[in-house]
């Protein structure tokens, strides 16, 4: 059945991501009729998410904000697909970092880091710092997608362009392995906002006021493997152009008391999302462990 389904949606897709971006964000605004005003996917979560973090909103301001996530939802969708047929120029062009110099000094070094960052704008097109790297090993750690077909299908895409997708159950291992088998810089990329499900393996941070469940698991291997871990901010500049900036979390995670650099995360993240809220991941369950 997963095989049937992607021979079914592939050429689609591939269609999809020959036309120009004029033509695809036309699409988009086609996508985003069907989903916010007749299927209305997952709206009582959105605005449940949106009323938590933002409580002093205003409603005319709430539902602003919630049809502008659902046309950058959609847009995200078909920027994703447009990345097949994507040139280097293309991303280069498209998504660009404001410092890059902070990174450059880690680079230079051959200091290996880890790279964190939020459901937030573009964090599809994040492997373009794999292009701008493909000297150096570069590894995005994920959770796989069911379909393995589609899964297959991503991971090619990220290869392309000098990225490789780790499994996240397999996040350790492969650090311990290019730490030990590679000189030099390399940079292990994680979106770090995700509910963590396994109690062993979550702290409650502070998140827009409220208690909210963190994965742990990136700081433990900050401090176990003494990696500098730093902060990746982007912001939306208009339909289909992002910049982004780096930022230092921990440059001697060893030093910080525990969970002091996810609390870290979950403020810089917080305050990116409260400059415009519309451009994160709100259909995502992120306030569930209400405390």
């Amino acid at each position: 059945m997963s095989f049937i389904i992607y021979a079914l949606v592939y050429p689609l897709i591939w269609f999809l991501s020959k036309l120009p971006f004029r033509l695809l964000y036309i699409f988009s605004d086609g996508v985003y009729l069907i989903l916010y005003h007749i299927i209305g996917y997952r709206k009582e979560v959105v605005r449940f998410n949106l009323k938590t973090a933002f409580p002093q909103m205003d409603a005319a301001t709430l539902k602003t904000t919630e049809k502008r996530f659902y046309h950058h939802f959609c847009d995200l969708f078909i920027e994703v697909i447009k990345s097949i047929s994507m040139t280097e120029e293309s991303f280069r062009k498209r998504y660009v970092f404001t410092n890059f110099e902070v990174l450059q000094a880690y680079v230079d070094k051959g200091q290996p880091i880890i790279l964190t960052l939020g459901h937030y704008a573009s964090y599809e097109w994040i492997f373009t710092l794999a292009i701008i790297l493909k000297e150096h090993p570069g590894y995005a750690i994920y959770k796989k997608i069911k379909n393995p077909y589609f899964d297959k299908m991503i991971r090619d895409i990220r290869s392309k362009w000098h990225s490789n997708l780790v499994p996240n159950k397999e996040a350790r291992e492969k650090i311990k392995e290019v730490l030990a088998t590679h000189e030099g810089f390399a940079l292990f990329g994680f979106i770090m906002d995700q509910s963590p499900s396994n109690p062993t393996r979550k702290h409650f941070a502070k998140f827009f006021n409220v208690e909210t469940p963190f994965f742990t698991g990136v700081e433990k291997l900050s401090k176990q493997y003494d990696l500098p871990v730093l902060f990746l901010a982007t912001t939306r500049v208009k339909r289909g152009y992002y910049a982004s900036t780096f930022s230092v979390l921990a440059d001697t995670p060893k030093d910080y008391p525990d969970f002091s650099i996810t609390d870290a995360f979950a403020k810089k993240l917080a305050d990116q999302i409260t400059v415009d809220p519309a451009y994160y991941f709100w259909t995502h369950k992120r306030f569930k462990f209400l405390k």
